[in-house]
């Protein structure tokens, strides 16, 4: 059986025992978690998500991906130039089970991600003063 999540702006096709390099996630390697938002599962279509249905993971570790640089030149006389580089933070994670229906009543706590957590926390701080 196979499903299709979507998680950081992408879309996933997983099984059962596949590993993945999604964006990062705020979770601690060993701890597990759960994606709610299943676009298909098997056979079954949502319209847009399927109502019920889950994916778990276990989080293996948070690594960085390559570094990708980039590099601006303009050509001519008193020309300018700039380089930058960039490294995306990734979780890497192993499905471990795909859940049709009673998602919603598992104690799995739910993946998000860290710049999600970041602005629920600052939400929670600023409602506190």
């Amino acid at each position: 059986m196979f499903a299709v999540l979507k998680t950081g702006g992408k879309q996933y096709r997983v099984q059962p025992g596949d590993v993945l390099r999604v964006e990062k996630l705020d979770a601690a390697a060993g701890d597990k978690v759960q994606f709610n938002e299943i676009l298909m599962v098997g056979a079954t279509v949502g319209a847009p998500l399927v109502e019920g249905a889950g994916v778990v993971a276990e989080v293996i570790d948070n690594i960085k991906a390559d570094k990708v640089i980039t590099f601006v030149k303009r050509r001519r006389k008193h020309s300018s130039k700039r380089t930058r580089g960039h490294r995306q933070q990734l979780t890497l994670l192993r499905v471990t089970d795909i859940l049709e229906n009673g998602a919603d009543k598992s104690d799995i706590k739910a993946a998000t991600g860290a710049r999600a957590a970041r602005r629920a926390y600052a939400a929670e701080a600023a409602s506190s003063r």
